[in-house]
């Protein structure tokens, strides 16, 4: 598993052998990116099932300028903070070891609101519809803000209150979801 684009391209991200995890595809990776790279530069992005943590670093290659990682496994966790430190970007990430929900909760009390948000939780969870109201509801999205959605097997909504969907991507049985947050006052 590599990097495939900004200042990190062609480093080789550690974990895509821990348990649990399915590591984005690097051609899926790409197109996303592809997809949304005027976005990127100098965002604040949510990756709240992080994994090994390379849709982030992704980011960070990319000048994002911080990047909020979340997974619940604790291996998942330990590794990218140590992917963070080979790569020198530790001061750029901030690593949480909560449940989704959890740490929703807690960026919300904190009042941190994010340019990107990326979800790719595991396929067999099927919360994704409620987990796009959650987050509009907490108001944790800048607005022209934008979510990344990864999905495979689901019925996800095309249209969810204060979100648009701006552009979708099939690869094989994975399907990309871009939301861009909408405001009622446009």
């Amino acid at each position: 598993m590599k990097v495939i684009s900004g200042i990190l391209k062609g480093r080789l991200i550690k974990g895509y052998d821990i348990e649990g995890t399915r590591p984005t595809m690097d051609r899926v990776k790409e197109s996303i990116f592809g997809m949304i790279q005027d976005y990127v530069k100098e965002s604040i992005v949510l990756d709240l099932f992080a994994g090994t943590g390379s849709i982030g670093i992704e980011a960070l290659s990319n000048y994002a300028k911080l990047v909020y990682f979340n997974d619940k496994n604790i291996e998942c966790v330990k590794l990218i903070k140590k992917n963070l430190e080979d790569f020198h970007l530790k001061e750029k990430g901030i690593v949480y070891n909560f449940d989704y929900l959890k740490c929703l909760n807690v960026l919300c009390n904190d009042k941190v609101k994010f340019d990107l948000i990326f979800l790719d939780p595991p396929y067999k969870f099927h919360v994704l519809n409620d987990l796009l109201k959650l987050i509009v509801e907490k108001n944790l999205l800048n607005k022209k803000g934008l979510i990344i959605v990864e999905f495979e097997d689901y019925n996800l909504e095309n249209d969810i209150d204060g979100l648009k969907l701006i552009k979708t991507r099939e690869y094989g049985s994975k399907k990309v979801y871009i939301y861009e947050r909408i405001s009622y006052e446009e």
